[in-house]
């Protein structure tokens, strides 16, 4: 089980850095479609690549998931927000909703409850 966290901490970490680092144009169509500013945009990524970098960290310091999962949870419930509310298609809105799933399950197993 402990094996199957730390793969899904990096498929977390390293999926949230690959959008927002090599695919950033299409996170700037994406906020000026949801009507979001550049500095929420700014702030969003920002928060999201600390706690991408927190849970590869925390393949070695256990101590620092069970946070960060839930904040990236909590981002990930925004973003379905924000597709739904522009009525995106559901290949857009999955991304996102794996993200939340995969998040869910690292909080879960960080907090001993798997």
């Amino acid at each position: 089980m402990e094996n199957i966290t730390m793969i899904a901490q990096l498929v977390l970490a390293v999926s949230v850095g690959y959008v927002w680092i090599f695919r950033f144009e299409n996170i700037v169509k994406e906020f000026k479609q949801y009507g979001l500013s550049n500095l929420t945009r700014t702030m969003v990524g920002a928060a999201k690549l600390v706690l991408s970098t927190l849970l590869v960290v925390g393949i070695w310091h256990s101590e620092l998931v069970l946070i960060p999962a839930i904040l990236m949870g909590v981002l990930m419930i925004a973003a379905q927000y924000f597709h739904f509310q522009a009525k995106n298609p559901l290949i857009k809105r999955l991304p996102s909703f794996v993200l939340l799933m995969i998040s869910a399950y690292i909080a879960l197993a960080a907090a001993n409850l798997l």
